[in-house]
């Protein structure tokens, strides 16, 4: 007598491709869907920079050139960690809630998950990007040689860097309170090095090497072009590639690292 014998039922998601533009894109406006019942967190990436904006150029009200000098590097920075601490904690919400396991349990490649929740935040970048530009030129008198539109640009990627650190660091942070806690070690060296307090140059060999590594140096560096270059330099451009590159880079790693839920 012949026995036949079923073959199990796989309950693994199926396979996907690499990335599809109506997953990515589901995913995104699902991401804004749920953002938009958050409106501390909303009020956060988008006013926060502001209001840092506001506050630094009253403390250098009696000597405006200093806040001329440190305001186009801060424009970078104040969207990426702005950016960098919603995002992470944001994502990290959705993996320890079920959130994430549930959606990888459907045809949604991990790719597709990353390039929305990059998209959705990345469309609140832009606007944080474009009020924190439009308040520190047009309001707060900052002082630009070149065109607002590249400063515009350097703070958009920036804010798209920092949503792509958050991203890739939510994958290594088992609590809201540990992924707040990367940030003085994904931060803070950035910050040191990246050129804000003194020249690069006059660094020590060994901090110099080092921070030609962080993105944030190309960041601010890209940001005093435009502050003392009426046009478009190769050192702008080459910057911004950068910044551009490694937020690409950094969201390949965090969707390589993605993981479907916390324990």
């Amino acid at each position: 007598m012949t026995t036949t014998t079923t073959p199990e039922l796989s309950l693994a998601p199926a396979p996907t491709s690499a990335l599809s533009l109506s997953r990515t894109t589901a995913t995104a406006a699902r991401v804004l869907r749920q953002l938009r019942h958050d409106p501390r967190t909303i009020a956060m990436m988008i006013l926060i920079p502001c209001l840092m904006l506001l506050l630094l150029r009253y403390v250098f009200d009696g000597s405006p050139r200093t806040f001329d000098n440190i305001g186009a590097s801060l424009l970078g920075i104040f969207p990426l960690i702005t950016m960098f601490l919603v995002t992470s904690i944001a994502t990290l919400r959705e993996r320890t809630s079920g959130t994430l396991e549930r959606l990888l349990a459907m045809p949604l490649g991990k790719g597709d998950l990353i390039a929305g929740y990059a998209l959705a935040f990345g469309t609140l970048a832009i606007i944080q990007s474009a009020l924190a530009t439009g308040l520190a030129v047009w309001f707060l008198g900052l002082d630009v040689i070149g065109s607002p539109w590249l400063l515009l640009l350097v703070a958009l990627l920036d804010a798209l860097l920092g949503t792509a650190l958050g991203l890739f660091v939510s994958a290594f942070a088992a609590s809201e309170f540990q992924a707040v806690q990367f940030m003085p070690a994904v931060i803070f060296p950035q910050l040191l090095l990246c050129g804000l307090f003194t020249p690069r140059d006059n660094m020590h060999p060994v901090l110099k090497t080092i921070s030609d590594f962080l993105p944030m140096s190309y960041a601010v560096d890209g940001m005093n072009e435009v502050l003392r270059h009426t046009d478009m330099t190769a050192t702008f451009v080459r910057d911004a590639l950068i910044v551009a590159g490694c937020a690409l880079l950094v969201l390949g790693l965090g969707a390589a690292t993605l993981r479907r839920r916390t324990e």
